[in-house]
Order: C-alpha cells, then structure tokens, then sequence
C-alpha cells in the first residue's frame, strides 16, 4: 500500500513539475482553436464545434443533451458570451500537450471559467478524454477560483 502511495504522489509531483504558463499570443497557443469553438458552439453549430474534440461523438452527445436541457436561444447566449469584449483569457497552462485557458467572464458574476485542450498532431482539440494531465490542470483551476476568492 505505501508502495502505491509513494508512486502516486512521484507522479503528482512529476505533473506539477511539468507546469508552464502559455503566452496566449504564442504559435503553441490554445487561443485560436478556443475562438473558434466557441463562435460554433455561440452559433449553435454543434457538429461544427463537435469536430474540435478528441472524442467528437461523445461531446456532441453532451453539447446536443444540453442544448435540449437549456433551450436553443438560452445555449446560444450562454456561449456567446465568451467572445464579449470585456472577458479576458487570464492564463494558458500546460502539462504536457494538454492546455487549460482560464477566462475571467467580465459579467457581473466575475466568474472564471476553464476549457481544456489537447494538442494532436500539430493542431488543437477539445480534450475530452479524461487522464491524469487533465485532472492535474482541473486542480490548477480550481487553485485560480479559490485565489480569486481570496
């Protein structure tokens, strides 16, 4: 069981290790596929932002299932108001191939919000295949939302 325990936190400590920050301007940026997802996702154009995903099936699947939950006009709204100018990409994080974009919405609510991404041959995708990376990355989002508490 310590044995288990060792290597587990090696490998915590390993992926923190490997954390760097993106300059969102950066040829090795997430930024341009994000803007495109969401101008798709923002027009209702689900097969189109679907096919940004490294699991382009299943994540129709979500997008359509809460697109049918909150309502077509509802859906277009709350992804559109990403590409508001007054919301701002805050931070690009990287482990790996895998990207975390933090945005800090400049609606009333301040809130931040985190999309990931994973580089696959040389382009950008929706990660939606879950693995260590990502969760490490989810943890560095959560670190920015309890900084931003604070």
């Amino acid at each position: 069981m310590r044995v288990w325990l060792a290597a587990l936190l090696l490998a915590a400590a390993q992926a923190l290790a490997q954390e760097r920050l993106v300059d969102p301007s950066a040829p090795d940026s997430a930024r341009d596929t994000a803007f495109t997802v969401i101008k798709h996702l923002a027009a209702g154009e689900l097969e189109q932002a679907a096919a940004w995903s490294n699991a382009p099936y299943r994540r129709f699947e979500v997008l359509r299932d809460y697109r049918d939950s909150v309502g077509e006009k509802e859906f277009k709204r709350i992804f559109g108001r990403f590409l508001a100018p007054e919301n701002r990409l805050i931070a690009e994080v990287a482990i790996g191939p895998r990207r975390l974009l933090v945005w800090q919405l400049g609606d009333a609510s301040g809130q931040l919000a985190g999309q990931f991404y994973v580089e696959v041959a040389g382009k950008f995708l929706l990660d939606d295949v879950p693995g260590p990376e990502r969760d490490e990355l989810r943890r560095v989002l959560q670190r920015y939302r309890s900084e931003q508490k604070n």
